[in-house]
């Protein structure tokens, strides 16, 4: 593939609700440019951008693929990103490497969840938006419904620039109302555009005239011609469209099948025409500690490309994509990691289409390519010439809301398992693995369950790890509710000197979390030298409650009597004293267990609040407020205390409530007191762990 200028280049980021069309639609187009000898369809397992082993087997796409093509002189960069929600992550480094957003969506389906989200995306990084109707060859497809309801949700800047052309209830081709043409599709993709006949034309007249609307938006002259009642030319038409559509005023509609080849070249004709090339954006203002730099999107400027990508390949090792943002990245210079303040040699370029790479020597001012092997770059990561070294904003990712805990099938593999997730963070940023410190499970944290069964399967088929995922322990506490003293003695004989502590304590609730330990003993009776000791052994008790073995908080512990030997007192003497006194003594200070409690914020639709309370009530939680969203219209903020234990698959059930629409955060907000009935099942529940772990030895 020959070197493209910056004007000459297009960076599109595919968006959409799963199952839309996307993945096709970027076959047809790779197909239709002459990027590949055949049409791969994603129900066979052999498209371009669904290649992973994970993909082909799901029949999904769960990974961001970048796919250039060369379309009548310009290179168009496709980055094909997932539409389910559990890969919102990949959407998010896709969308970073894009300069306009090609949103799909099926002519049966409508404006789906993923439609919205696809746009409020594209909107935060004012990137100009273009719609694709899809499918308008399946059965029940509508597009006049569907656009009617792309501008009820969208508004007047939604305009419509292809509509199918319908004659005897069938479709028989498409109309160009740019140019009122009427444009039939063979089997091969091939457009053939002949004149509409003349005379009025109904529908297609009253599309066009809304187009004519949205076009004239931008533009004082075309208005006055508008209301003139004048007819637009192509030129002033066009214009006005790349104008429009690059300042984010009008979102264009085209429509067709990929499936059936339809609309396809249409749509790349438009992608150059109207979609604009990375330097359309003259500059990029960058602010590294409250220093302002000015970068000019051009090649004879100092070198910064964005790293927002990493895949492990089999075959090269790391790759990571780039995009140029400015200057030339060229094979065997030193570039500088902004965040890391290193050198990192480019060794191999690689323009990467799915399975296959081709080696380049140099990647120019707003393409994107992908480099093997850096050491210490990351995605998110800023690569720069020495000359200027800035760092370009990092990506925001969405937080993982689902967590399991992850228990190998054989034993002895929990190293393999922490190092295999290690690498795969690599890719997928928006996962967390760790061991927690008080249940000492180790936790898989992910944005829902889709994507964590992929997770644990690229654990099994890329490092031979097998694992099972349940629900996590939850890590409780104990208390106290009232005071009481009690007698600790260690008295020990068996010949030569013998062990002897004694001690009586005071136990009651505690002013903090951590015990707290005081002294009020008068005459001597327990040598000042063993009070560090007697401390030392309550601490070592707390460790671990009465009721279910979990850490007792909120004690305070007065040592106020006792005795000594002066032969057989020691230092251990007293903390075993103190170890007996805390067991003696804590079950006559009505122990309690303490359940965890979140401090929950959901954003939901207005028309589903109703649900998400009543959803909340029966996880135990209880309201603390609803406020209306100003950023989203339409949404509600609902704030909520809820039980940890109640919440951990709280994603699941908002997800299937708000179809995808809903969001939460969850924090840890304080203990309470857990009813007794609960109390009782947690006691029993670790019993019952205690009893197998023993069988188990």
């Amino acid at each position: 593939m020959k070197t493209y200028a910056c004007k000459n280049i297009r960076n599109i980021c595919l968006m959409g609700h799963g199952g839309s069309g996307k993945t096709t639609l970027a076959e047809a187009m790779i197909f239709l440019s002459g990027g590949s000898d055949r049409m791969g369809k994603v129900a066979d397992g052999n498209t371009i951008c669904d290649f992973d082993p994970e993909e082909i087997r799901r029949k999904i796409s769960i990974s961001t693929t970048v796919v250039p093509i060369e379309w009548r002189d310009c290179k168009i960069n496709i980055i094909d990103t997932p539409g389910y929600f559990d890969f919102a992550g990949e959407v998010v480094q896709g969308i970073h490497g894009a300069d306009s957003a090609l949103i799909v969506l099926s002519a049966k389906d409508g404006v789906e969840v993923g439609v919205e989200k696809s746009v409020r995306l594209a909107a935060k990084r004012g990137l100009p938006t273009m719609f694709f109707i899809s499918k308008l060859d399946e059965e029940n497809a509508d597009f006049t419904e569907t656009l009617a309801e792309l501008r009820k949700v969208f508004g007047t800047s939604v305009c419509p620039l292809m509509a199918p052309l319908v004659e005897g209830g069938k479709r028989t081709g498409y109309i160009d109302l740019v140019d009122m043409k009427i444009m039939t599709y063979d089997k091969s993709g091939k457009v053939t555009v002949s004149d509409l006949p003349a005379g009025s034309h109904g529908d297609y007249d009253a599309l066009r005239e809304m187009m004519k609307e949205t076009a004239c938006e931008v533009s004082d002259e075309l208005m006055e011609k508008y209301f003139a009642g004048e007819d637009f030319t192509h030129e002033e038409t066009a214009e006005a469209l790349h104008k429009g559509i690059c300042d984010g005023k009008i979102s264009p509609v085209l429509c067709g099948s990929a499936f059936a080849l339809e609309g396809i070249t249409s749509l790349m004709d438009e992608i150059c025409d109207y979609l604009p090339a990375p330097d359309k954006s003259p500059t990029l203002t960058v602010v590294n500690d409250d220093k302002e730099t000015v970068i000019n999107i051009r090649s004879n400027e100092p070198t910064c490309a964005y790293v927002f990508k990493t895949i492990a390949d089999p075959f090269v090792g790391r790759l990571s994509f780039f995009k140029v943002i400015s200057g030339t990245v060229k094979v065997n210079t030193q570039l500088f990691n902004a965040r890391t303040g290193q050198p990192e040699r480019i060794g191999h370029i690689l323009s990467v289409k799915g399975k296959k790479n081709a080696e380049l020597e140099e990647c120019g001012c707003g393409d994107i390519a992908a480099v093997t092997k850096l050491v210490a770059t990351s995605t998110a990561d800023t690569l720069c010439a020495e000359a200027r070294q800035v760092s370009l904003p990092a990506m925001k990712f969405p937080e993982p809301c689902l967590s399991m805990a992850v228990f190998p099938k054989a034993k002895g593999d929990e190293e393999k398992i922490a190092l295999g997730f290690a690498k795969l963070v690599d890719e997928d940023p928006t996962f967390r693995f760790f061991t927690h410190p008080e249940t000492k499970q180790q936790i898989l944290s992910g944005l829902g369950e889709n994507h964590l069964d992929v997770l644990t399967s690229k654990l099994k088929s890329k490092f031979g790890v097998a694992v099972e995922l349940t629900a996590p322990k939850v890590a409780y506490r104990e208390t106290i509710r009232k005071k009481v003293k009690v007698e600790g003695k260690h008295k020990k004989q068996s010949g030569g000197h013998g062990q002897y502590g004694h001690v009586w304590i005071e136990f009651e609730p505690g002013p903090t979390e951590e015990m707290t330990f005081a002294e009020n003993v008068f005459g001597g009776s327990v040598p000042r030298n063993f009070f560090p000791a007697v401390e030392k052994g309550l601490r070592e008790a707390v460790v671990k409650g009465v009721l279910a073995g979990f850490p007792l908080v909120h004690l305070k512990a007065t040592l106020v009597d006792g005795s000594y030997h002066d032969v057989d007192s020691s230092e251990l003497a007293f903390k075993l004293a103190a170890h007996i006194a805390y067991k003696v003594g804590i079950p006559q200070a009505s122990p309690v267990i303490l359940e965890p409690i979140g401090k929950l914020f959901a954003l939901v639709p207005d028309e589903i609040v109703g649900d998400v309370i009543g959803d909340i009530n029966k996880r135990r939680g209880h309201m603390v407020g609803m406020t209306p969203s100003e950023e989203d219209p339409g949404m509600t903020e609902v704030e909520a205390g809820a039980p940890m234990a109640a919440m951990y698959d709280y994603a699941i059930g908002l997800r299937a409530m708000s179809r995808g629409r809903g969001s939460f955060k969850l924090t840890f907000d304080r203990y309470e007191e857990a009813p007794a009935g609960i109390a009782q099942q947690v006691i029993a529940d670790n019993k019952a762990a205690l009893e197998e772990a023993e069988a188990e030895k």
